[in-house]
């Protein structure tokens, strides 16, 4: 026999599925449409029909056209970034690590132009509507974990620079902020390519600061020589 309480506690996993499903099928109608005919030519209206939802639905999952851009990137956003400061080797020069992140996100837009360009493009620096928060959340998150590599090789002794880590975090991300959307306008953009580009950029700016971190041999070297 089902009881009110239980049927009180279905209730609400009930309506989760169906705020989820909603949720995915707006998710996929906004990436198909978007991949289909652009950024300029997709429209609310289409892609609320695609999805099988009203207008007025759709409208409580994202303000406008742009918003729908951030709800597909927001959550890959934070797995990416996660996957690519995880991956950095400790104790290599700062260029080194930083080309490794950002290896990682080049290889991510790759696997979809067209979407990456509509976000890189158009919406990098956009701070309004409901979702673009959270973006720029994200982007302030990816310009602390850079500075957090700054600091450490500043400590380490790695970059010969008493310059704030905070300002030159936010340098390097102007860095790859244009690198990137530079890359992503190529026809085919091939992220190998983009991240020698990158890596040859950031060899320019850090040059004057990074220090070499000697082999494993050389150090041997150091620790036997003769007095």
């Amino acid at each position: 026999m089902t009881t009110r309480r239980s049927r009180a506690g279905a209730e609400p996993g009930l309506r989760e599925r169906n705020r989820l499903d909603k949720l995915s099928r707006i998710k996929s109608a906004a990436r198909e449409l978007f991949n289909e005919l652009g950024f300029d030519r997709a429209t609310t209206r289409a892609i609320a029909a695609r999805a099988h939802v009203g207008l007025g639905t759709l409208f409580n999952y994202a303000d406008d056209k742009r918003d729908l851009v951030f709800l597909i990137f927001n959550e890959e956003l934070d797995r990416i970034t996660d996957s690519a400061f995880a991956a950095v080797p400790p104790g290599r020069p700062l260029a080194e690590q930083l080309a490794s992140a950002f290896a990682i996100f080049y290889r991510e837009f790759a696997t979809n132009p067209t979407l990456s360009r509509i976000l890189l493009r158009e919406l990098t620096f956009y701070s309004e509507g409901r979702l673009a928060g959270e973006f720029q959340r994200s982007k302030r998150r990816t310009i602390g974990l850079i500075e957090q590599l700054v600091t450490s090789a500043q400590r380490d002794g790695r970059v010969r620079t008493g310059e704030d880590p905070a300002f030159i975090a936010l340098s390097i991300f102007f860095l790859y902020s244009g690198a990137v959307r530079y890359w992503i306008a190529a026809k085919r953009p091939n992220p190998a390519k983009g991240i020698e580009q990158l890596r040859r950029i950031l060899d320019s700016y850090l040059g004057v600061h990074d220090v070499p971190v000697p082999s494993r041999a050389s150090r041997l070297r150091r620790k036997i020589r003769p007095c």
